[in-house]
């Protein structure tokens, strides 16, 4: 046993020594000093920092070394961000500085990260997918164009409410938003409705999202430490390829479908596999069926997660905040009317709703971080030097909470929006719920209107009440981290007839 252990000590002696001399190499190369930041622990750097919601905890560690702070991560040079002015440096005045996002054992699962829109480099295969997503999906004709589906899904969840309201049977808000964007997306992706609100398979699939989408920002220490990376000491990788390939399997099953359809020359579909099939089998662009699958991927996981999760924190403060939700339901039954259905054209008629939506998510911003990673040399800003190679985190949940930028941030109070020119196109670098530069979600447009018309309909339709013994004070507000912020506790409420 004390050979052991003398072999252990060696052996951590000598990789502390490595990374010593690559840090200290590193230093020396560099024309500037680093921001602000704690002192490192030798070998593991400032890595117990992290704790079980980074978000928060680099929310206090700024308070102490201000907007622009420093942590060595194991290995990985990293720099929080937490304020809109450098927010604004790096992701636009330095856009082409910071083209990457860090690519992690989880995004390696099944090679995501050599597929995945999100994730590859800014060249013309990234540029070939964001150009079918815009266009197919995501532009103003498309958008047009599946107006009435979108109605169709939310006709669906009023019609689910009503009968929990009839039975008086509390709505999981979460849950329900789920299935709402999730059947939106699948029909939009495939034609197909994915989710029910009543059935245990919905629960499993969203289960394997939110899995899914938890282990895509769970810190792992084999990205920290290189000579983890290999053992995946915490499951990481296996836990993403679980998930995706549970997904892809699925992806697979309905491509085959398809393909066995078009050959029996049945009735083509108008959805975006159609589209990608076409494009697969043309000379305008190469399109191979594991890019497609991945990039479904990507569209699927995003667009029910992210859309539901907002609407359950929305739907929560308003909840918390009675005289909030009594001024909304005045305007949206003012507008709309009580018995016409929310309609997307009504949403720029409804400014105290707009207000809701940003204060929620300035508030409970849909994921805490934009990530991105420095390409090429260092760079300096603000007489600071941002290393090369280092991981970029903006914590946006900080920003939405600094009191130098939000009189009372701790209050939900979607009149401070009322008298103040903020949009979430990355133009106001104060509240970047959907990203910013070059990299900025292209489902905004989609998620922007599913968000607004989800809300106003429940408003408009339904009285809500929490629980019975339960008051606004008593609802718990913590989070669970992931790359979206839910509820840790999920949102339930009764609703009744106005």
């Amino acid at each position: 046993m004390d050979l052991i252990a003398s072999f252990l000590l060696l052996l951590l002696t000598l990789i502390w020594a490595y990374f010593h001399l690559l840090n200290s190499n590193s230093r020396n190369k560099r024309s500037g000093k680093l921001p602000p930041g704690p002192y490192p622990f030798p070998i593991i750097g400032s890595i117990l920092q992290l704790g079980q919601n980074p978000h928060q905890k680099f929310t206090e560690l700024s308070k102490t070394y201000g907007p622009l702070m420093y942590l060595k991560l194991g290995s990985v040079d990293t720099i929080v961000v937490s304020s809109p002015e450098i927010t604004k440096e790096i992701l636009q005045t330095h856009d082409q500085a910071f083209p990457l996002r860090m690519i992690t054992a989880a995004t390696r699962a099944l090679d995501h990260h050599t597929e995945s829109v999100a994730l590859l480099p800014m060249g013309s295969q990234w540029r070939k997918l964001r150009k079918i997503c815009k266009e197919q999906m995501f532009s103003t004709q498309p958008l047009y164009a599946s107006q009435g589906l979108r109605q169709e899904k939310l006709q669906k969840l009023l019609q689910y409410v009503q009968e929990c309201c009839v039975n008086g049977r509390a709505v999981d808000i979460g849950h329900a938003a789920f299935v709402t964007s999730l059947n939106f997306i699948s029909n939009t992706l495939f034609s197909l409705d994915f989710a029910d609100y009543n059935t245990g398979s919905t629960q499993e699939l969203e289960e394997i999202i939110h899995r899914l989408m938890t282990v895509f920002a769970c810190p792992n220490l084999g990205d920290y430490f290189g000579f983890l990376g290999l053992l995946d000491p915490q499951g990481i990788k296996r836990e993403a390829e679980f998930c995706m390939g549970k997904l892809l399997a699925n992806f697979d099953s309905i491509i085959d479908q398809r393909a066995e359809a078009s050959r029996n020359s049945q009735a083509r579909k108008t959805d975006l596999l159609e589209v990608l099939l076409e494009i697969s089998q043309g000379n305008q662009a190469e399109l191979t069926r594991n890019t497609m699958k991945h990039l479904l991927l990507d569209l699927f996981v995003a667009g029910a997660d992210t859309t539901s999760v907002t609407v359950e924190w929305a739907m929560t403060e308003l909840l918390r905040n009675p005289q909030v939700m009594s001024k909304l339901k005045m305007e949206v039954r003012t507008v709309v009317g009580a018995n016409k259905q929310v309609e997307e054209s009504d949403i720029s008629k409804l400014p105290y709703l707009q207000a809701v939506i940003k204060e929620s998510t300035r508030y409970h911003p849909p994921g805490p971080f934009l990530m991105r990673r420095k390409d090429g040399d260092d760079l300096e800003i603000k007489n600071y030097v941002i290393p090369k190679n280092s991981v970029i985190l903006i914590n946006i949940w900080a920003i939405g909470r600094d009191p130098r930028i939000w009189p009372n941030p701790d209050s939900f109070e979607p009149e401070r929006f009322l008298n103040r020119e903020v949009d979430f196109k990355s133009h106001d670098f104060e509240l970047t719920p959907f990203g910013a530069g070059r990299r900025i979600c292209p489902g905004q447009p989609l998620a922007y209107r599913m968000v607004h018309l989800t809300v106003a309909s429940l408003i408009q339709n339904f009285d809500w009440e929490f629980e019975p013994g339960i008051t606004p004070q008593d609802v718990d507000l913590n989070e669970k981290f992931g790359v979206s912020l839910k509820k840790a506790i999920p949102l339930k409420a009764v609703p009744t007839k106005p």
